[in-house]
This record gives C-alpha cells, structure tokens and sequence, in this order.
C-alpha cells in the first residue's frame, strides 16, 4: 500500500514542487541565506536553488534520511540550533500543521531569520474542508510513514498566527493551483494557504 501511494503521490508532488519555486523565488535576492525547515531531502531546497544561482538553503530536519540534496542539520527540540537572525528568511512548507507546537515552531522560525518566514500550509475554509484536507494529508504521508495531527487553521487562525509572533502580511494568497488541474479541483485551491510575513526585527517591505 506505501509503496503504492507513493507511486500515485509523485507526479502530485513534483507539480506542487514547481508552483512552490514559483511563488516563493520572487520573494529572494542575490546572497540571501535561507533555511527550509523540515526540509525532508531537500527537494525544494535544490530547486530554488536551481531558479535562483545566487541564494544559498540549507535544511533542518529531526532525523537525516541521508542522501540529501542540500546541507542538512539534524535537530529534534524545541529550539532551532541556529542564532537569532542566522538566516536571511525561513520557509516551513506544509509542516506546521504536523507540529504538535505549530505556534512555537512559526515564532522560531521568525527568530532564525533576519528578514521573513514564508509559510506554506493548508486552510480550513470552504465546503467539507477538514474531510478534504485529512483526505490528502493521509495520501500525501501515509506512504512515507508520516504520522498527520488532522490539525488545520482557519485564515482567522493563520492571521492571528501571524500576529502573535509581531510579523507584517507581505503577501497572503488564501488560494492556490497547486495540483495538477482535475486534483486540483477537488484538493487544491481553497485548502491551501501562502504567506510571506515580514519578521519583527527585520524593516518592512524588505521583500521588494
């Protein structure tokens, strides 16, 4: 059965990769340093990289799987093992909702990074939407063994996330074609969220 699902997840995840690089490339310039956390082998990592030459992302993960396409640092705690501002931005894509601590992970990614955290989640908003994003989160991780909370926020949820770590909306996108088209239409769009939001101690508009 995992193997199975991987096999029906691949093509899926290969078309959200693209759109991913696609949305968050704008948002990086020459020199900048950014960590992916929760990066798994680094996929995203590579291929930003592979759009933008001049941006250097490293990973963090709980466990190193081996055979990474990035610098990967091993960590299982509370704190990132990184100093305040180490990094020019931050990215959690589609790993908040399997923190059990989502709020706590989103404040230290703000604190690792100099200038913004760009966020990648699901949304709970529309029709049947916890059944929908439940349905995917299970076929998206049960074939690699990833355990799901079934946690999803609401966009009064992720604005009021934004918040309370003191960040800025840069830019906030409530839907996404994230999936190839006739997916898209049923698990894509509306379930999912995008945010660039502007650290406390970094100036705003620093992504222009």
């Amino acid at each position: 059965m995992r193997a199975l699902l991987r096999r029906f997840h691949q093509p899926i995840y290969e078309h959200r990769l693209r759109v991913l690089v696609q949305l968050i490339s704008p948002h990086l310039k020459p020199g900048m340093r950014v960590l992916d956390i929760g990066c798994g082998f680094g996929h995203l990592g590579r291929a930003l990289m592979n759009a933008n030459p001049a941006v250097e992302v490293e990973g963090v993960e709980k466990v190193r799987r081996g055979a990474e396409l990035i610098p990967v640092t091993a960590h299982d705690g509370p704190r990132l093992p990184f100093a305040d501002g180490a990094f020019d931005a931050a990215i959690v894509a589609d790993v908040l909702h399997h923190d059990l601590q989502p709020q706590r992970l989103l404040e230290e990614a703000a604190r690792v990074s100099g200038k913004f955290v760009i966020v990648k989640d699901h949304l709970r908003e529309g029709l049947f939407a916890q059944e929908r994003i439940s349905l995917l989160d299970w076929a998206a991780n049960a074939g690699y063994g990833v355990p799901c909370t079934y946690r999803y926020n609401s966009l009064d949820e992720w604005r009021e996330a934004a918040a309370a770590m003191g960040g800025e909306l840069l830019e906030e996108r409530t839907s996404i074609d994230i999936y190839p088209p006739l997916f898209n239409e049923l698990l894509g769009r509306s379930l999912h969220y995008f945010a660039v939001i502007g650290v406390p101690s970094g100036p705003a508009g620093t992504t222009n």
